[in-house]
């Protein structure tokens, strides 16, 4: 009878960590300014990073900067892309050739050389019940 109630505990304890909640908390700096809005994503695979949102927020810019938490989070891997839509269209505006007008970036300030930032580079891990906290210069 002991070993199963310790059997018990264990299975219940494990089923709580794989189920746990987290929190990711973004602060997204270097804005040149307050003007229109930040669009800030969360992904959660490399199949749908930069096309299909898991979660999406639009923020108002204050002091240059943006702070915002995604809450609920499931345990997995993620990644954050956010851009600075200055001109209020909805969407990161870009050049004839498609080079961004706009700040944009990426959680872990994953690079963006010769075409968007990778979902390599990008990615982080959230678990247990954590809070992870990512800053994003763009």
């Amino acid at each position: 009878m002991k070993n199963l109630k310790s059997s018990l505990l264990i299975f219940l304890f494990g089923t709580f960590l794989t189920n746990a909640q987290n929190t990711i908390e973004v602060e997204i700096t270097n804005f040149d300014n307050n003007t229109g809005v930040a669009f800030i994503g969360l992904y959660n695979s490399e199949g749908a990073f930069l096309k299909t949102l898991y979660k999406g927020e639009k923020a108002e810019i204050k002091n240059r900067k943006v702070v915002l938490t995604f809450e609920d989070i499931p345990n997995g891997t993620y990644a954050i892309s956010a851009f600075h839509d200055a001109d209020e269209n909805g969407e990161l505006t870009t050049n004839f050739i498609g080079i961004p007008k706009e700040k944009y970036g990426a959680s872990n300030n994953a690079p963006s050389r010769f075409g968007p930032p990778k979902w390599k580079d990008a990615r982080f891990e959230v678990r247990n019940g954590e809070t992870v906290y990512q800053k994003i210069e763009l």
